[in-house]
């Protein structure tokens, strides 16, 4: 049999978060991890954090998390993915509300990830695609699938046990199984930055569905975030390139908060000339009537009329009059 947790049993059984290894029990990191990390691996996901603006969920009530070991099979506990990007909608921000995350384990916080988001690279083409990398490579072949894991109501994974009831060699499947069929991740992103290549997967009747995108301007929306997700080419942290984004329901690209503060000193700046150049203005304005009125009055004087007949006639004070006649 295959062996399992050793678990303390009471009457009635505790859950599992009471039970089964924490956050501070399991290791953060797998040097043996598959993948070739790279800088666009770091910035991607500093950008898909900090352009995440969530209008019905509370900063502090959601987390995000970028190559953080997710633990996801109470019965394997060593068994985790690292997703290069995902969101948790409705749990604290910080662990238990006061400590920052060293791993995600999903027995102790109760959520699975709402959204995850994959960047493709050389080596991890079959771990984020699965079936979908053999189908594209052997159409015409069936696909070899990997043990089924059995979803229970507490959502961790169990093994599958074979005929005569004993359980084989057991290896860990790969991120598309998990994620389809152990986590039951809504949207599953993957982003090759290599071919700058954008494919959206949808949890439809418990497997993931491939959706159609515009391959000149590909964008996904998630209607329960009110954003979207698309290819924007720009300048992020001085590198020049395509980049995944969020959007707003009118397409406009979400802000870091540097570039939020900086379009509104931009703004503010704007404001001032604007004002400077209104008060400018209405200086010149002045002038030029100022000027019209002597202009009248001195006429006016000319023609014989008296200071006090030109202070009733214009409305003008009579040492203003005298002040134009000197100068």
């Amino acid at each position: 049999m295959t062996s399992r947790p050793s678990v303390p049993q009471t009457d009635p059984p505790l859950p599992p978060r009471l039970t089964l290894p924490t956050m501070y029990d399991l290791p953060s990191e797998d040097p043996e991890e598959p993948g070739l990390p790279d800088e666009f691996h770091d910035l991607q996901p500093q950008l898909l954090s900090r352009t995440l603006r969530l209008t019905d969920y509370a900063a502090d009530q959601i987390f995000t998390g970028s190559d953080l070991n997710l633990y996801y099979d109470v019965w394997h506990p060593l068994w985790h993915k690292r997703p290069d990007w995902f969101l948790v909608l409705n749990v604290p921000r910080l662990y238990e509300g006061t400590e920052l995350r060293s791993s995600y384990v999903v027995w102790q916080e109760g959520v699975n990830p709402f959204v995850v988001v994959e960047l493709l690279s050389p080596g991890t083409e079959k771990e984020d695609l699965g079936e979908q990398v053999e189908l594209a490579t052997n159409p015409d072949q069936p696909v070899s699938v990997e043990a089924e894991t059995v979803q229970p109501e507490n959502g961790t994974a169990i093994a599958p046990e074979s005929a005569n009831g004993q359980s084989g060699k057991e290896t860990p499947p790969r991120k598309w199984k998990v994620y389809e069929r152990v986590l039951r991740v809504p949207y599953y992103v993957v982003f090759s930055r290599y071919t700058n290549k954008l494919r959206f997967f949808q949890l439809v009747g418990g497997h993931y569905q491939e959706q159609p995108l515009d391959p000149s301007d590909p964008r996904i929306w998630i209607p329960e975030l009110k954003l979207g997700l698309g290819l924007w080419q720009g300048t992020f942290e001085g590198i020049s390139r395509f980049w995944l984004r969020w959007y707003d329901s009118q397409g406009t690209w979400m802000l870091t908060d540097a570039e939020q503060e900086r379009q509104e000193k931009e703004l503010a700046l704007t404001r001032a000339e604007q004002e400077q150049q209104r008060a400018e203005q209405e200086q010149e304005l002045r002038q030029q009537a100022e000027a019209q009125l002597k202009q009248v009055s001195l006429n006016l004087l000319q023609s014989g009329m008296t200071v006090d007949q030109v202070v009733q006639l214009t409305g003008l004070s009579e040492d203003q009059i005298r002040q134009w006649i000197q100068d």
